[in-house]
């Protein structure tokens, strides 16, 4: 029989409604004929709410502790998931991370997959069971569990179809696929029916919520098409898979980031040393940083700047670089009135040309950017926060709509 990995996010295990529609969709998949290994997600906003109890207890909790806790959501999916199947005459089991064998670095918060040992899972599967495991977490070699990080459940998901060989790896979601821009600021946006690696790593990195960054990678390193799909209705998705024809750049979307925070820390006089253990000492925080700029002045004083995105775990992160700026000698800044717009391509661009309508496609639209920055395969540009439906609209309308159907 044919073996297919899928995994269903928060959403479509949102409720025991959603879960029994799961369920039900599975048994279908399980009776042509098909050994399934189920990936799951959090039900809904499980996630944010066990932050928030971590955040009422400690304003710095332990970080092997808050993996303890944030793992317990996709462990409660799993079993849900799997009383729903059994209740229907669908054998089924469900694994933590650790139980169906993936093995990561001891890096809590965010830890990295570096082996998977799915020895229970191949068990189970021998004794027809559907199989379902609970995504974002697995085992450190010190056998502490951890967890990927936001999004991991896709990075599990991808890692396992990667580990059976399967032939493609299924991500179910509440959306139809990728569009050319978000919907609900684009109205007219059109859904992509195939993207290649490449492009999806640039959407993804650029705000994009479809699927994780970290998901992206794994598949374009190992070459496993990802189907991204829509639990709640029948569409035929987008399927990622091989790479661009770099010789050939047209316009594939405008996408965007409204949840960043800026972070500026300047007077640090540090020498390198003193700057590199400084640096480490942001890294060791777990800290999601992007775009990290260090600017000298010429009495050797530095001022770094980078982007976060705007969540629960990275505002603690923040409040710790304060004291550690402070202790240093530097000041500290945050924006919080941030937002980035990106237009991604496939293909190689032609940055000069590109920006420059861009630009002018923004002045006509009466948006102020703050920063502009070229990639190998996108522009992006750093605007306010309110600014940013004017501009994916404008963009989109510019570059996209009259160009041909993706």
């Amino acid at each position: 029989m044919a073996l297919q990995i899928h995994k269903f996010g928060g959403t479509s295990v949102g409720s025991p409604e959603r879960i029994q529609a799961v369920a039900g969709r599975l048994a279908v998949l399980r009776s042509r004929g098909h050994d399934l290994v189920i990936v799951v997600s959090a039900m809904g906003d499980t996630t944010d709410e066990l932050l928030g109890l971590a955040a009422r207890i400690s304003d710095n909790p332990h970080r092997r502790e808050m993996d303890m806790l944030l793992s317990a959501g996709e462990r409660i999916s799993m079993a849900l998931l799997s009383m729903a199947l059994n209740a229907i005459g669908c054998p089924a089991v469900s694994f933590t991370g650790s139980q169906s064998g993936i093995i990561t670095d001891s890096g809590h918060g965010r830890a990295r997959i570096v082996d998977i040992k799915p020895i229970r899972i191949r068990q189970e599967l021998d004794k027809g069971r559907v199989v379902i495991v609970a995504g974002f977490q697995g085992v450190s070699p010190e056998k502490e569990v951890t967890t990927l990080g936001r999004g991991g459940s896709d990075t599990s998901a991808v890692a396992l179809a990667i580990a059976f060989r399967a032939a493609e790896c299924h991500i179910w979601t509440d959306v139809d696929g990728v569009m050319t821009a978000d919907p609900l600021l684009v109205p007219q946006a059109r859904h992509i029916r195939r993207l290649d690696f490449d492009t999806m790593l640039e959407f993804s990195s650029r705000g994009a919520g479809v699927i994780n960054v970290r998901a992206v990678e794994l598949g374009r390193k190992f070459q496993m098409p990802i189907v991204i799909l829509n639990s709640l209705r029948d569409h035929s998705g987008t399927r990622v898979e091989g790479h661009s024809d770099m010789e050939q750049m047209g316009i594939t979307g405008v996408t965007a980031n409204d949840r960043l925070i800026e972070f500026r820390i300047g007077g640090l006089r540090l020498d390198m040393a003193g700057l590199a253990e400084f640096l480490g000492r942001l890294i060791s925080l777990g800290l999601d940083l992007s775009g990290l700029h260090d600017d000298v002045d010429g009495s050797g004083t530095h001022g770094l700047s980078f982007l976060a995105p705007d969540l629960p775990e990275n505002r603690r992160g923040f409040d710790q670089i304060e004291a550690m700026a402070s202790a240093a000698g530097g000041q500290t800044q945050r924006d919080e009135d941030v937002g980035s717009v990106s237009v991604v391509t496939s293909g190689v661009i032609q940055a000069g040309p590109l920006a420059r309508r861009i630009v002018d496609c923004l002045a006509r639209a009466g948006v102020q950017a703050r920063s502009l920055s070229s990639g190998t395969t996108s522009i992006t540009l750093l605007v306010d926060r309110a600014s940013i439906p004017t501009a994916v609209a404008a963009l989109h309308r510019e570059l996209v709509e009259d160009s041909a159907p993706a």
